[in-house]
């Protein structure tokens, strides 16, 4: 009897620093990394981002900036192989970051703004919008459809299929529940991935906020 192997999908895995603190402390975090980036089971991202604007706090760390920021990237692209992900808060920020990143991140705050997302669907990286902590899972279809008429102005609805092939995913972080506290209600996953690819944040999902 002839038996056949079906290839397993590999499953998404996103990991690096929040925020660019220097060169060298992205390069130790890539090293440490590269069992999981050479991991044949894994599509392995490595993350880091060149401007946190939105910290809590004025004098909070926020990173070296777009330019620098990138070119930083961009080493570490060269001499690791990796795909990169960073996010971008403004909508002048895409075309640049899009040169360096394979996917471009919306905040969880920004996940509504149509003018970002149509500035960074209008590139050719992977759009992943991270649903806002205030939103309804089901409405974040809308935010997905925004991203897929701006690539395909034949779309009417988002679908899953239309998603994948178009570069738009979706990313849960947790739900507010209440003032200064996060839950993760896991229906979200389901809810969201009948109209675009899933990815869970297990890092800021289980943050407290402020």
């Amino acid at each position: 009897m002839k038996t056949s192997k079906t290839k397993t999908p590999k499953s998404v895995l996103i990991a690096g620093p929040c925020v660019i603190e220097s060169l060298e402390n992205l390069r130790s975090i890539a090293t440490k990394l590269q069992p999981l980036a050479n991991n044949e089971r894994l599509d392995f991202y490595f993350k880091a981002s060149f401007d946190k604007a939105n910290r809590t706090s004025l004098e909070s760390y926020r990173g070296p900036g777009l330019e620098k920021g990138l070119e930083m990237l961009q080493i570490i692209k060269e001499e690791f192989g990796y795909k990169i992900l960073t996010d971008v808060h403004e909508s002048y920020q895409a075309s640049a970051a899009a040169k360096v990143a394979d996917i471009l991140q919306i905040p969880a705050f920004l996940c509504r703004q149509t003018d970002l997302i149509v500035e960074v669907s209008q590139t050719n990286a992977i759009v992943n919008i991270k649903k806002g902590q205030f939103m309804n899972p089901k409405d974040m279809q809308y935010s997905v459809l925004k991203a897929l008429k701006t690539r395909d102005k034949n779309i009417q609805n988002p679908t899953y299929e239309n998603a994948l092939a178009n570069g738009v995913w979706l990313c849960e972080r947790g739900s507010s529940f209440g003032y200064g506290n996060l839950v993760v209600d896991m229906r979200s996953l389901k809810i969201m991935r009948e109209f675009a690819p899933v990815i869970f944040d297990a890092t800021h999902s289980v943050q407290m906020p402020g």
